[in-house]
Protein backbone atom coordinates (compact mmCIF):
# COMPACT_ATOMS: atom_id res chain seq x y z
CA UNK A 1 0.00 0.00 0.00
CA UNK A 2 1.43 3.27 -1.41
CA UNK A 3 2.31 5.72 1.13
CA UNK A 4 0.14 9.21 1.58
CA UNK A 5 1.15 12.00 0.25
CA UNK A 6 2.51 15.01 2.56
CA UNK A 7 2.62 18.47 1.57
CA UNK A 8 5.07 19.22 4.43
CA UNK A 9 7.53 16.75 2.51
CA UNK A 10 7.37 19.16 -0.61
CA UNK A 11 9.69 21.63 1.93
CA UNK A 12 12.41 18.97 1.83
CA UNK A 13 12.49 18.74 -1.80
CA UNK A 14 13.15 22.20 -2.29
CA UNK A 15 15.75 22.68 0.35
CA UNK A 16 17.56 19.23 -1.34
CA UNK A 17 17.59 21.31 -4.98
CA UNK A 18 18.38 24.51 -3.42
CA UNK A 19 21.20 23.17 -1.61
CA UNK A 20 22.31 20.60 -4.10
CA UNK A 21 23.80 18.20 -1.18
CA UNK A 22 21.42 16.63 1.24
CA UNK A 23 23.87 17.66 4.45
CA UNK A 24 23.19 21.36 3.26
CA UNK A 25 19.67 21.05 2.77
CA UNK A 26 19.58 19.79 6.51
CA UNK A 27 21.51 22.14 7.88
CA UNK A 28 18.70 24.69 6.37
CA UNK A 29 15.93 22.81 7.28
CA UNK A 30 16.92 22.44 11.32
CA UNK A 31 17.04 18.53 10.52
CA UNK A 32 19.75 15.60 10.44
CA UNK A 33 20.43 14.02 7.17
CA UNK A 34 18.93 10.96 7.64
CA UNK A 35 15.28 12.75 8.14
CA UNK A 36 15.72 14.75 5.26
CA UNK A 37 16.34 11.30 3.21
CA UNK A 38 13.69 9.68 4.85
CA UNK A 39 11.15 12.58 3.83
CA UNK A 40 12.43 12.97 0.14
CA UNK A 41 11.97 8.53 0.29
CA UNK A 42 7.92 9.16 1.73
CA UNK A 43 7.46 11.53 -1.15
CA UNK A 44 8.95 9.03 -3.91
CA UNK A 45 6.93 6.51 -2.72
CA UNK A 46 3.37 8.71 -2.00
CA UNK A 47 3.96 9.41 -5.45
CA UNK A 48 5.25 6.32 -7.00
CA UNK A 49 8.09 8.01 -9.24
CA UNK A 50 11.83 8.70 -8.14
CA UNK A 51 12.52 12.41 -7.63
CA UNK A 52 16.07 12.94 -7.01
CA UNK A 53 19.31 10.94 -8.18
CA UNK A 54 22.44 11.38 -6.87
CA UNK A 55 25.93 12.68 -9.35
CA UNK A 56 28.96 13.41 -8.87
CA UNK A 57 28.26 16.99 -7.89
CA UNK A 58 25.61 16.05 -5.85
CA UNK A 59 21.79 15.78 -5.93
CA UNK A 60 20.02 16.57 -8.65
CA UNK A 61 16.10 16.06 -9.69
CA UNK A 62 14.80 14.11 -12.28
CA UNK A 63 12.69 15.09 -14.83
CA UNK A 64 9.32 14.46 -12.84
CA UNK A 65 10.92 15.51 -10.11
CA UNK A 66 11.50 19.48 -11.74
CA UNK A 67 7.64 18.99 -12.60
CA UNK A 68 7.35 18.92 -9.23
CA UNK A 69 9.28 21.39 -8.35
CA UNK A 70 7.49 24.17 -10.31
CA UNK A 71 4.60 23.14 -8.14
CA UNK A 72 6.33 23.63 -4.93
CA UNK A 73 7.50 26.74 -5.96
CA UNK A 74 3.97 27.79 -6.45
CA UNK A 75 2.79 26.20 -3.37
CA UNK A 76 5.27 27.94 -1.51
CA UNK A 77 4.78 31.67 -3.10
CA UNK A 78 1.04 31.06 -2.37
CA UNK A 79 2.07 30.46 1.35
CA UNK A 80 3.73 33.01 1.86
CA UNK A 81 1.46 35.43 0.05
CA UNK A 82 -1.38 34.36 2.39
CA UNK A 83 0.85 34.71 5.66
CA UNK A 84 1.64 38.15 3.90
CA UNK A 85 -1.93 38.83 3.62
CA UNK A 86 -3.07 37.17 7.12
CA UNK A 87 -0.73 39.16 9.14
CA UNK A 88 -2.10 42.59 7.07
CA UNK A 89 0.90 42.76 5.36
CA UNK A 90 3.20 42.89 8.22
CA UNK A 91 4.67 39.05 7.78
CA UNK A 92 8.23 39.62 8.48
CA UNK A 93 10.39 37.68 5.29
CA UNK A 94 11.98 34.29 6.92
CA UNK A 95 14.53 31.59 4.65
CA UNK A 96 17.86 31.92 2.48
CA UNK A 97 19.33 33.87 -0.40
CA UNK A 98 22.06 32.75 -2.14
CA UNK A 99 24.17 35.63 -4.38
CA UNK A 100 26.59 34.64 -6.92
CA UNK A 101 28.43 37.95 -7.47
CA UNK A 102 31.31 38.63 -9.55
CA UNK A 103 34.23 39.36 -7.04
CA UNK A 104 34.11 43.28 -7.38
CA UNK A 105 31.40 44.15 -6.81
CA UNK A 106 30.48 41.53 -4.14
CA UNK A 107 33.31 42.14 -2.51
CA UNK A 108 33.54 46.09 -2.88
CA UNK A 109 29.92 47.67 -3.08
CA UNK A 110 27.67 44.77 -1.88
CA UNK A 111 28.82 42.99 1.18
CA UNK A 112 29.35 45.98 2.86
CA UNK A 113 25.90 47.27 2.23
CA UNK A 114 24.09 44.37 2.77
CA UNK A 115 23.96 45.07 7.04
CA UNK A 116 21.08 47.42 5.70
CA UNK A 117 19.06 44.12 4.12
CA UNK A 118 19.81 42.41 7.79
CA UNK A 119 18.55 45.28 9.76
CA UNK A 120 15.56 45.17 7.75
CA UNK A 121 14.61 41.03 7.04
CA UNK A 122 16.71 39.62 10.73
CA UNK A 123 15.19 36.53 9.72
CA UNK A 124 16.56 36.07 6.26
CA UNK A 125 19.97 34.47 6.00
CA UNK A 126 22.17 35.69 3.11
CA UNK A 127 25.33 33.93 1.91
CA UNK A 128 27.35 35.75 -0.90
CA UNK A 129 29.56 34.07 -2.68
CA UNK A 130 32.25 35.29 -4.53
CA UNK A 131 34.26 32.48 -6.36
CA UNK A 132 35.81 33.04 -9.73
CA UNK A 133 32.90 31.59 -11.75
CA UNK A 134 29.37 32.36 -11.51
CA UNK A 135 27.28 29.56 -9.84
CA UNK A 136 24.71 27.89 -12.08
CA UNK A 137 21.44 29.41 -11.42
CA UNK A 138 19.75 26.52 -13.23
CA UNK A 139 21.42 24.18 -10.87
CA UNK A 140 19.99 26.05 -7.93
CA UNK A 141 23.35 26.58 -6.76
CA UNK A 142 22.13 30.33 -6.20
CA UNK A 143 19.34 32.25 -5.89
CA UNK A 144 20.74 35.43 -7.54
CA UNK A 145 23.35 36.46 -9.61
CA UNK A 146 25.21 39.19 -10.29
CA UNK A 147 27.13 38.92 -13.27
CA UNK A 148 28.31 40.26 -17.10
CA UNK A 149 26.69 38.05 -19.60
CA UNK A 150 23.00 37.49 -18.99
CA UNK A 151 21.91 34.40 -20.28
CA UNK A 152 19.76 34.86 -23.20
CA UNK A 153 16.76 32.46 -22.03
CA UNK A 154 13.36 32.86 -20.91
CA UNK A 155 13.83 30.80 -18.18
CA UNK A 156 15.80 33.72 -16.23
CA UNK A 157 14.87 37.37 -15.11
CA UNK A 158 17.75 39.71 -16.26
CA UNK A 159 17.74 43.60 -15.43
CA UNK A 160 20.64 45.77 -16.43
CA UNK A 161 22.05 46.78 -12.93
CA UNK A 162 24.22 49.98 -14.13
CA UNK A 163 27.76 50.25 -16.55
CA UNK A 164 30.61 50.67 -14.70
CA UNK A 165 34.10 52.11 -15.73
CA UNK A 166 36.89 50.40 -15.81
CA UNK A 167 40.74 52.62 -16.06
CA UNK A 168 44.45 52.06 -15.77
CA UNK A 169 45.99 52.47 -12.59
CA UNK A 170 49.32 52.76 -10.85
CA UNK A 171 50.72 52.77 -7.60
CA UNK A 172 52.15 56.22 -6.85
CA UNK A 173 56.02 54.82 -6.27
CA UNK A 174 55.48 53.04 -8.85
CA UNK A 175 54.53 55.90 -11.72
CA UNK A 176 57.44 58.03 -9.87
CA UNK A 177 60.10 55.80 -10.70
CA UNK A 178 58.44 54.21 -14.42
CA UNK A 179 59.02 55.52 -18.11
CA UNK A 180 56.33 58.42 -18.73
CA UNK A 181 52.87 57.62 -19.98
CA UNK A 182 52.23 60.23 -22.91
CA UNK A 183 49.88 57.83 -24.75
CA UNK A 184 48.43 54.47 -25.34
CA UNK A 185 51.69 53.67 -27.14
CA UNK A 186 53.67 54.06 -24.06
CA UNK A 187 51.78 51.47 -22.37
CA UNK A 188 54.40 48.76 -23.83
CA UNK A 189 57.38 50.01 -21.21
CA UNK A 190 54.98 48.78 -18.45
CA UNK A 191 54.79 45.58 -16.90
CA UNK A 192 51.06 45.02 -16.09
CA UNK A 193 49.07 43.23 -13.96
CA UNK A 194 46.03 40.97 -15.43
CA UNK A 195 43.95 38.11 -14.98
CA UNK A 196 45.21 34.08 -15.85
CA UNK A 197 44.76 33.88 -19.49
CA UNK A 198 42.99 30.40 -19.20
CA UNK A 199 41.10 31.16 -16.23
CA UNK A 200 39.54 33.93 -17.75
CA UNK A 201 35.88 32.38 -17.92
CA UNK A 202 33.83 35.84 -19.06
CA UNK A 203 34.95 37.34 -22.20
CA UNK A 204 34.21 40.87 -20.83
CA UNK A 205 36.91 40.29 -18.02
CA UNK A 206 39.74 40.23 -20.58
CA UNK A 207 40.73 44.20 -21.07
CA UNK A 208 44.36 44.08 -22.32
CA UNK A 209 43.89 43.70 -25.80
CA UNK A 210 41.24 46.41 -25.38
CA UNK A 211 43.67 48.61 -23.68
CA UNK A 212 46.05 48.53 -26.57
CA UNK A 213 46.31 45.32 -28.70
CA UNK A 214 49.80 42.86 -27.99
CA UNK A 215 49.87 44.03 -24.18
CA UNK A 216 51.10 41.22 -21.63
CA UNK A 217 50.96 40.53 -18.16
CA UNK A 218 53.96 39.72 -16.52
CA UNK A 219 51.93 38.59 -13.30
CA UNK A 220 48.64 37.30 -13.36
CA UNK A 221 46.21 36.57 -10.89
CA UNK A 222 42.31 35.03 -10.68
CA UNK A 223 41.41 37.60 -7.82
CA UNK A 224 40.98 40.77 -8.82
CA UNK A 225 41.18 41.87 -5.09
CA UNK A 226 44.92 39.98 -5.43
CA UNK A 227 45.56 42.34 -8.88
CA UNK A 228 44.92 45.39 -7.41
CA UNK A 229 46.92 45.07 -3.91
CA UNK A 230 49.72 43.86 -6.37
CA UNK A 231 49.21 47.01 -8.26
CA UNK A 232 49.78 49.06 -4.68
CA UNK A 233 52.50 47.30 -4.09
CA UNK A 234 54.16 49.24 -7.38
CA UNK A 235 54.10 45.85 -8.89
CA UNK A 236 53.08 47.32 -12.85
CA UNK A 237 50.08 48.85 -13.90
CA UNK A 238 46.46 47.29 -13.63
CA UNK A 239 43.08 47.81 -15.16
CA UNK A 240 39.88 48.41 -12.48
CA UNK A 241 37.04 49.11 -11.74
CA UNK A 242 36.89 52.69 -10.69
CA UNK A 243 34.69 51.82 -7.92
CA UNK A 244 37.36 49.74 -6.32
CA UNK A 245 40.52 51.53 -6.96
CA UNK A 246 38.76 54.57 -5.08
CA UNK A 247 39.22 52.14 -2.06
CA UNK A 248 43.17 52.13 -2.50
CA UNK A 249 44.59 56.08 -1.91
CA UNK A 250 48.15 55.21 -3.17
CA UNK A 251 46.19 54.20 -6.81
CA UNK A 252 46.37 56.93 -9.64
CA UNK A 253 44.78 56.31 -12.94
CA UNK A 254 47.14 56.90 -16.25
CA UNK A 255 45.65 58.74 -19.20
CA UNK A 256 41.93 58.63 -17.39
CA UNK A 257 40.50 60.80 -20.67
CA UNK A 258 41.60 58.07 -23.05
CA UNK A 259 42.10 54.93 -22.00
CA UNK A 260 38.68 54.10 -19.97
CA UNK A 261 36.55 51.06 -20.61
CA UNK A 262 32.80 50.25 -19.43
CA UNK A 263 31.18 46.91 -18.86
CA UNK A 264 27.69 46.36 -17.02
CA UNK A 265 26.11 44.47 -13.95
CA UNK A 266 23.43 42.18 -14.89
CA UNK A 267 21.33 41.13 -12.22
CA UNK A 268 19.61 37.52 -12.80
CA UNK A 269 17.32 34.90 -11.29
CA UNK A 270 15.36 32.00 -12.16
CA UNK A 271 12.13 33.19 -13.40
CA UNK A 272 10.67 30.79 -11.51
CA UNK A 273 11.77 31.66 -8.19
CA UNK A 274 11.29 35.03 -8.78
CA UNK A 275 7.93 35.46 -7.46
CA UNK A 276 9.49 34.33 -3.66
CA UNK A 277 9.13 37.48 -1.58
CA UNK A 278 12.71 37.40 0.08
CA UNK A 279 14.06 37.19 -3.38
CA UNK A 280 11.85 40.36 -4.80
CA UNK A 281 13.02 42.12 -1.54
CA UNK A 282 16.66 41.27 -2.32
CA UNK A 283 16.74 42.28 -6.15
CA UNK A 284 14.81 45.60 -4.87
CA UNK A 285 17.42 46.43 -2.36
CA UNK A 286 20.51 45.71 -4.43
CA UNK A 287 18.83 47.74 -7.41
CA UNK A 288 18.19 50.32 -4.82
CA UNK A 289 22.27 50.27 -3.41
CA UNK A 290 23.43 50.29 -7.52
CA UNK A 291 21.18 53.42 -8.29
CA UNK A 292 21.94 55.06 -4.78
CA UNK A 293 25.52 55.06 -5.72
CA UNK A 294 25.84 55.83 -9.43
CA UNK A 295 28.94 58.13 -9.31
CA UNK A 296 30.90 55.69 -7.65
CA UNK A 297 30.31 52.99 -10.99
CA UNK A 298 30.72 55.95 -13.32
CA UNK A 299 32.96 58.73 -11.96
CA UNK A 300 33.34 61.92 -14.41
Amino acid sequence: MSRRFDWNDLRYLLAVSRAGTVSLAARRMGADHATVIRRIDALEQALGVKLVERNPRGYHLTQRGEALLASARRMEEEAERAQHALAGGDAPLSGLVRISSLEGFGNFFLAGRLPRFAARNPDVAVELITIQQILALSRREADLAITLQPPDSDRFLREKLTDYALLVYGSVGYLARAPALRSADDLAAHPFISYIDDLVFMRGLDYLDEIRRGLRARLQSSSLHAQMEAACAGHGLCVLPAFMARTRPQLRPVLPDTLRLTRSYWLVSEAAAAGTRRLRAMRDFIRAEVRAEQALFLPP
